[in-house]
């Protein structure tokens, strides 16, 4: 009998032993590539929430003598996540570097939202090859949101075998593990999860200032928005615990921190996963105006699920701002459904309408796509005319990126580049005309400021931004930085405000 006989013969008499092998409890050690499929599947299976993390002794020291180096790309979520390896780092031992040359372990913190954003890593990813042939001890991963993507890891496995490891948004708190097993491993790790992931409370953060701070109030996304990556890089949407992050604004208030922005792919959301309380973001928001921070600023905005309640807890303002964010997307009903937005031009105005009347002096700014599959002139009028009626005061504004596993991807892109191109440009100029009206309506008034620091351009002059994040540049003495301090604006330009810093106990009416 030979060799192939014998495995068949084997396969017939016992064919539960062939069976396939269950590695999950290998798992440190097993390849898990992601899977955008296994992603799609929303399960109902219970979001268990950790408050038990610890580092493991036998990690404790592993960083001693090494330096860490983390490049961030994307939104708040990323930053907010960058902190946290941060604090995982120096848990470790290991101490920050600003040089990717002086670090011995670099990660690349990676943002799935826009194909530009993808180049960007791997154009970087070439540039680390050379540092890596250099230092054969170097470390260097991959994490955040494209690794989440099959295509990204796949790409990766094939044309840059130099990296060391990789793993997702769900596994963040597990880099002691990963880095262990990259320690000792001679292939690269890759660790990421495709399940909806948990809540892990009491992550060690290293925050990257002292007067403005991130804080996670949820996760994940549930609106399926045909063009969005999101819901399958984050998950689905669970909310933290309402204790757990007011006790978080609570010690940075104590800290000394001014101003905090409550993050989320959907804040509007919060709460809807509660099985025990009932408790949405409306009643968190007016939970925060009791503690003693400054300012409570939060984003993002979906239209669909910003209910009555949240507007008339956002008008008693105190600490919570009169800015809000709140994407549009596209002004055309038609564009809206074919973008699963879930809402209409007429529900978005009528929300906006709502807004302006409890909240008169709330500034508005929003997220704006064109060029999106089927997208005809009409339709793009209708979007700039939705920008007029709304009066935003600015918008960030993108050029339809597909992306690959998303339900948009599959649609036919016949709208041209150079169609795409010259719609942007006729919305910016819009989008700038409106900045700049918005902001000559506050000469000769005070405003609010917070001061951040000395400006980028000049040392002199010190910058932070008003309550409606308008940034103001102004003379000052440095005693300010980390303060709120009264400027009267002096000059406005498109995107900032020229003041001089005044007495603060001058009696003038302040915004």
């Amino acid at each position: 009998m030979n060799e192939k006989q014998r495995l068949e013969s084997q396969q017939v008499q016992s064919p539960e032993k062939n069976k396939e092998k269950d590695y999950s409890k290998y798992f440190q050690t097993v390849y898990m590539p992601p899977s955008l499929k296994d992603a799609r599947r929303r399960g109902r299976e219970e979001i268990k929430y950790h408050d038990d993390f610890d580092i493991d002794e036998r990690f404790k020291g592993m960083g001693n003598g090494r330096k860490f180096y983390i490049r961030t790309y994307g939104c708040q979520m990323n930053e907010h996540d960058t902190e946290v390896m941060a604090g995982i780092f120096m848990n470790l031992g290991y101490q920050p570097t600003e040089t990717v040359e002086d670090a011995d372990v670099v990660l690349m913190n990676t943002c799935a939202i826009r194909e530009n954003a993808e180049n960007k890593v791997f154009g970087e990813l070439g540039h680390l090859k050379h540092l890596k042939m250099e230092k054969p001890d170097l470390l260097l991963g991959v994490c955040g949101c494209m690794a989440q993507q099959e295509s990204v890891v796949n790409r990766i496995l094939q044309k840059h075998p130099f990296v060391d490891m990789i793993f997702g948004t769900h596994n963040i708190h597990r880099l002691p593990e990963i880095l262990n097993e990259a320690y000792m491993s001679k292939e690269m790790v890759v660790e990421v999860w495709s399940k909806e992931g948990d809540v892990i409370e009491n992550l060690p953060k290293v925050r990257t200032g002292n007067i403005k701070a991130w804080v996670n109030i949820m996760y994940g996304c549930d609106k399926f928005c045909t063009y969005c990556i999101v819901p399958y890089t984050r998950g689905k949407e669970r909310s933290r615990r309402p204790e757990d992050i007011i006790q978080e604004v609570r010690q940075l208030a104590a800290h000394g921190y001014k101003e905090i922005t409550l993050l989320g792919q959907n804040v509007n959301a919060y709460g809807k996963d509660f099985e025990d309380i009932d408790y949405r973001f409306g009643d968190l928001m007016d939970d925060l105006r009791k503690v003693d921070i400054p300012r409570v600023r939060f984003t993002t905005s979906h239209p669909r699920d910003f209910d009555d309640h949240l507007i008339e807890v956002l008008a008693n303002k105190g600490n919570l701002v009169e800015h809000i964010h709140l994407p549009v997307q596209s002004g055309s009903s038609a564009m809206l459904k074919i973008m699963g937005r879930k809402y209409t031009r007429e529900h978005y105005l009528e929300l906006v309408r709502k807004i302006k009347q409890a909240i008169p002096d709330v500034s508005l700014s929003t997220d704006i796509i064109v060029g999106f599959p089927n997208e005809t002139d009409e339709q793009f009028e209708e979007t700039m005319s939705l920008y007029r009626e709304v009066g935003f005061e600015t918008a960030y504004t993108f050029i339809y990126s597909a992306r690959e596993g998303t339900p948009a991807a599959k649609m036919k892109d016949n709208v041209s580049m150079e169609v795409k191109k010259e719609r942007l440009q006729r919305l910016n100029a819009l989008v700038n005309d409106y900045s700049r009206k918005a902001m000559e309506a506050h000469k000769g008034q005070i405003v609010e400021v917070l001061v951040e620091g000395e400006s980028k351009n000049n040392p002199e002059i010190l910058s932070g931004y008003t309550r409606k994040n308008k940034l103001v540049n102004f003379k000052g003495p440095k005693s300010a930085i980390g303060n709120l301090v009264q400027v009267k604006i002096t000059d406005a330009k498109t995107w900032t405000l020229n003041g001089e810093m005044i007495d603060v106990k001058e009696s003038v009416e302040v915004i």
